[in-house]
């Protein structure tokens, strides 16, 4: 077996050669000083945004009453941006009909379309091989991913495809639904398939992670991590994930426009990988804004793009020893928080722990389209005793506004977004 290992690993690495060079070159930069690092990514913050207003007729405009010597400063790209001007921001040197147009699923509430290269396609995937070795992962060693976003689900099941995937050691399953036989199938999956590494969106995971626990089903002793992406991770989907498949929870933060933002490491800290971004955290409408900046992608270039999440720059150092600085993510996107007629933000999870202990819910959304009420759906087995739903009410009232109401709305389903993420709490009031 370790022959055919290798041999498939060889074969893989002849096929992705520019992809393991810059996996090489990554694996290099994280052995630089932290001094060395800021020092790299000073450099490649001037060069993209010169190459931008150079080369691109939408920042040319957009900055020509700015100082591009002085990066920080420049204005801040927006979402609508993007939706209006996409063709504009794409560099006069390149070949516009060799690119790709990649989709956000729109999960901060305005969908985004971009072009990309083949370029930013293998640094992405060289990107994810290193944070995957920080889990003790090895290139050539079996990944099984679970995707929400149909558009992840390609090449369909033919002889040459299933080659593909067996000589990359990396096998996907489309999860954007599922039933009760899905999961049992999934888990089944885990245990025949025996990967080293599971990854995902953390909502799918979290509830595969459940149905195992339940079912007090084995895990192969193959894993050694779980990696969360695309959602909001939070504490008891962790607790439940870790439990169920035995191996430590690594939070992965980017997204389809920026990848390869910050990732957890061994010691539960978010790493940020400056030698792919330039990361601020600015504040806006009393919130901590995440302003990114690519530093890598010369097609279209993303410069100073306000991504839709909160979060801090933090000081310090980790104990991991890498010299990447650290962040912290904000438990919510910017159009999660639910706020009051009176101006009172409440973040997600308070929202989220006020369902504690109820049993029979198979799936939750807290939605706010107006001031003054929160609709609760609710797919479960039963309906809530009405004690414990006017008790519900009542908290909402004592503890985010008396005159908030709750309605709890009992559906079938509670479908997740284009890109498969499923939101438990989401805000829809105008502005």
């Amino acid at each position: 077996m370790r022959v055919i290992y290798r041999l498939k690993h060889l074969l893989h690495r002849s096929r992705r050669r520019e992809r393991y060079a810059l996996l090489e070159e990554l694996l290099r930069n994280q052995a630089l000083t932290r001094e060395q690092l800021l020092a790299k990514q000073r450099h490649d913050l001037s060069a993209i945004v010169r190459h931008a207003y150079e080369q691109t007729p939408f920042y040319r405009e957009k900055y020509a009453e700015a100082d591009v010597h002085a990066a920080r400063g420049l204005p801040i790209l927006h979402k609508d941006e993007v939706i209006r001007h996409r063709d504009r921001l794409v560099a006069a040197d390149f070949d516009r009909s060799a690119l790709k147009i990649g989709n956000t699923g729109g999960s901060t509430g305005k969908p985004v379309s971009f072009y990309y290269d083949a370029f930013k396609g293998e640094l992405m995937r060289a990107g994810m091989a290193r944070s995957y070795m920080w889990a003790g992962w090895k290139p050539g060693e079996k990944i099984l991913n679970f995707w929400g976003a149909r558009q992840d689900i390609k090449g369909g099941h033919g002889f040459g495809q299933r080659v593909n995937a067996y000589i990359a050691a990396e096998k996907t399953i489309g999860a954007y639904e599922y039933t009760e036989a899905d999961l049992r199938g999934w888990a089944a999956t885990i245990a025949s398939y025996r990967p080293v590494l599971l990854q995902g969106y953390a909502s799918i995971l979290a509830e595969l992670a459940r149905y195992v626990i339940d079912r007090n089903m084995p895990m192969p002793a193959t894993l050694r991590g779980v990696f969360s992406t695309a959602e909001v991770l939070y504490g008891w989907q962790r607790e439940l994930m870790e439990r169920a498949f035995g191996c430590k929870v690594f939070n992965q933060y980017g997204s389809r426009e920026v990848p390869n933002i910050a990732c957890e490491c061994r010691h539960g800290n978010l790493h940020v990988f400056t030698d792919m971004v330039y990361l601020e955290s600015v504040k806006i409408e009393h919130e901590h804004r995440l302003i990114v900046t690519s530093l890598t992608n010369r097609a279209m270039p993303f410069i100073r793009y306000e991504i839709g999440d909160s979060g801090r720059l933090k000081e310090g150092e980790c104990a991991c020893g890498s010299p990447f600085p650290l962040m912290e993510i904000g438990l919510c996107r910017s159009n999660d928080l639910i706020r009051t007629r009176g101006g009172k933000c409440f973040y997600p999870s308070y929202f989220i722990h006020l369902l504690d202990g109820l049993e029979g819910i198979a799936q939750y959304q807290f939605v706010q389209r107006e001031p003054d009420k929160i609709t609760l759906n609710l797919v479960a087995s039963g309906r809530l005793r009405s004690e414990t739903a006017n008790a519900l009410g009542e908290r909402i009232r004592r503890e985010v506004d008396a005159g908030m109401a709750l309605e709890v709305v009992y559906v079938d389903e509670i479908k997740r977004t284009a890109s498969g993420k499923h939101r438990f709490v989401i805000s829809q009031l105008a502005g």
